[in-house]
């Protein structure tokens, strides 16, 4: 295996190319570029800092923010909402028994759903061992 030695890397970013840009039908040079590997990392790494820069500031300084899951304004608003869905589950329970309740009444005793209870008496068999 070959080791790289820090000189040789640093040289080796150092070193000088040649991009051409040319007219395929007349052979004809357009553009001209002398690049480094450096150079080429440095330019990329800028694109992409501020590629990542304009996004963080076009969500945090737009309406967009609103449109992230999970993002909230902040804690008094969360705290406000979980009370009010609270109230409305506690509204909606005592809306379902007061709709029992009128339910029952509208039934009467009579049309009501009742359980009809067997009140026959068991005859049980003696066994052998009882001392009857």
């Amino acid at each position: 295996m070959v080791k790289l030695e820090a000189g040789s890397t640093l040289k080796r970013l150092r070193n000088r190319y040649r991009l051409v840009v040319m007219n395929d039908d007349t052979y004809e040079e357009v553009v001209t570029f002398k690049l480094s590997r450096l150079s080429v990392y440095i330019m990329l790494s800028t694109v992409f800092v501020l590629l990542v820069g304009l996004t963080v500031a076009l969500i945090v300084f737009t309406p967009l923010k609103y449109y992230i899951p999970g993002a909230s304004t902040d804690y008094k608003s969360l705290m406000e909402l979980r009370q009010l869905k609270y109230e409305v589950d506690e509204a909606n329970k005592q809306i379902m028994l007061l709709q029992q309740f009128d339910a029952g009444l509208r039934n009467g005793p009579l049309k009501s759903n009742t359980v009809v209870m067997d009140t026959s008496t068991l005859k049980v068999p003696k066994t052998e061992f009882s001392n009857d």
